[in-house]
């Protein structure tokens, strides 16, 4: 029996991908243990077995993160959307990145089963990414920042969902270790890793 051709419109790859995006960095925040193991449920989505807050304001904070996206996203603005921790003087200490390079003029028909097929590769390796993360210390802090090809138009109504962020850099090149890319139509997509360098790392401890 043949499957029944459903490929994607333009807006239903947008919900797909911030639905995805927000399971993800949910995934991330339960893989660091900012939180008691018991502060989230066990859930099924996309045949993957993966967390959810069950405190309203953590759930509501990262569904308001991703979802405010969505008007930038429709637009092919967003480059990358991280998940940053920081230390007790708010210097960023690991960053989970998303780097996203989205296509909605393609061409090519894509199906919503195979869309989400390579997205759910992605939480399986981020469930195994354990050992590739450092410890946090005890009153870290976390949050979800977004970065735009270009500043949106402070004009349009999209405008106000949109804050600069005062995170600060890195002086030295961050030490980036891969987790999971994919490169096809409409989605080219990788997730990795960011500490700080070796030199950055030893001047911070003196």
């Amino acid at each position: 029996m043949e499957r029944r051709s459903n490929p994607l419109r333009h807006n239903e790859t947008v919900r797909v991908l911030l639905e995805f995006l927000e399971v993800a960095v949910t995934s991330v925040v339960f893989l660091k243990s900012v939180y008691p193991a018991g502060a989230f449920e066990r859930r099924r989505y996309m045949g993957v077995i993966v967390p959810r807050a069950r405190h309203p304001e953590l759930r509501e904070y990262i569904h308001t993160s991703i979802s405010s996206l969505s008007p930038f996203v429709e637009k092919e603005q967003v480059e990358r959307v991280t998940v940053i921790f920081f230390n007790n003087e708010n210097i960023p200490i690991e960053k989970f990145v998303f780097k996203l390079s989205l296509n909605l003029s393609h061409r090519q028909e894509v199906e919503e089963p195979d869309f989400k097929f390579s997205l759910r590769s992605f939480l399986m390796k981020l469930s195994q990414a354990k050992s590739l993360t450092r410890a946090l210390p005890t009153d870290c802090r976390w949050e979800v920042t977004a970065y735009f090809r270009s500043l949106p138009d402070h004009s349009s109504k999209e405008a106000p969902l949109w804050i600069p962020t005062d995170t600060q850099l890195w002086q030295q090149p961050p030490a980036i270790t891969p987790i999971k890319s994919m490169s096809s139509e409409p989605l080219s997509m990788q997730l990795y890793l960011e500490h700080p360098g070796p030199s950055e790392s030893a001047g911070r401890t003196g």
